[in-house]
């Protein structure tokens, strides 16, 4: 039987434990390497919004791999590292590449807008079983490991909203915080992970730890915000952040973000308008 569930919330403290003062002699490379797996030829700019996003939250180098197409868009961008995968979508035949890829990588974020592809799918299950690297595992690939959870990693960040809960585990998440954070934490016990369930109270729990996130608004429905959720996440990985304090600091961040551009943008808000909002949130 699951003990009771009683959550944290998170505040602008979680900022001063991810962010420490930096050494003087720091050099590129110390504030980690981040690998975006993403895009395909209808989904081109999901994994930009995710790496840039990445940047903007401190990490030092963002690779994004991408379908063709996605790469090209990414590369448009002079600060990220693109790398294009033969074809419209990701296949097992790109897996030798992504496997050296992750080289020197600190972290991966895996999905956004890899589409669900039967091969697609194929292909994010075999990856992520070959390799060992903390990863955020975001929109399509959460669809892949809900039909392999022998994939999932006590290092991953899972990151749904509810429709993708209840493709991961089964269940129907309430709109009631107290009732939505017992359903986490217990589909985060019994898949060795963290979650971040998305919503208008974001909640956070690696199976032990339960947190509430209540940043954001209602104007970050628009497309892609969940992608720089996601960039967030993976970038502090990347600087070798723990999972669950990684998605409290992210949602937080993201959510702040989201608030202060709304307040110049409103209905007229992109996801764009979030990322560069981020530096002002962690000054």
């Amino acid at each position: 039987m699951l003990t009771l569930v009683i959550p944290m919330f998170v505040t602008s403290s979680i900022l001063k434990r991810v962010y420490k003062k930096r050494k003087a002699w720091s050099r590129k490379g110390d504030f980690g390497k981040l690998l975006v797996i993403g895009g395909s030829k209808l989904y081109t700019g999901a994994p930009f919004l995710a790496g840039l996003a990445a940047l903007r939250a401190g990490c030092d180098l963002v690779t994004v791999a991408a379908p063709e197409r996605a790469a090209d868009i990414a590369a448009k961008n002079l600060n990220l590292i693109t790398y294009p995968l033969k074809g419209d979508f990701l296949a097992r035949k790109h897996l030798g590449e992504l496997k050296k890829l992750t080289k020197g990588m600190d972290a991966i974020v895996i999905g956004n807008g890899l589409g669900r592809h039967k091969e697609t799918i194929k292909a994010v299950i075999q990856f992520l079983r070959e390799n060992s690297l903390p990863a955020v595992i975001d929109a399509d690939a959460i669809h892949a490991v809900a039909g392999n959870k022998k994939s999932i990693r006590n290092n991953f960040i899972i990151t749904p909203h509810a429709g993708e809960f209840y493709a991961l585990t089964g269940k129907k998440v309430s709109i009631e915080v107290k009732a939505r954070s017992k359903s986490v934490k217990a589909a985060a016990s019994g898949l060795h992970c963290t979650i971040l369930l998305k919503g208008h109270a974001d909640i956070i729990s690696d199976g032990n730890k339960t947190a509430i996130n209540k940043t954001g608004n209602v104007f970050m429905t628009k497309a892609g915000t969940g992608d720089v959720l996601a960039g967030v996440c993976g970038s502090l990985m990347a600087q070798k952040i723990n999972p669950f304090d990684s998605a409290c600091a992210a949602a937080y961040i993201s959510g702040v973000a989201g608030d202060l551009a709304t307040k110049e943008k409103k209905q007229s808000l992109l996801a764009t308008d979030v990322i560069e909002k981020i530096p002002e949130v962690i000054r």
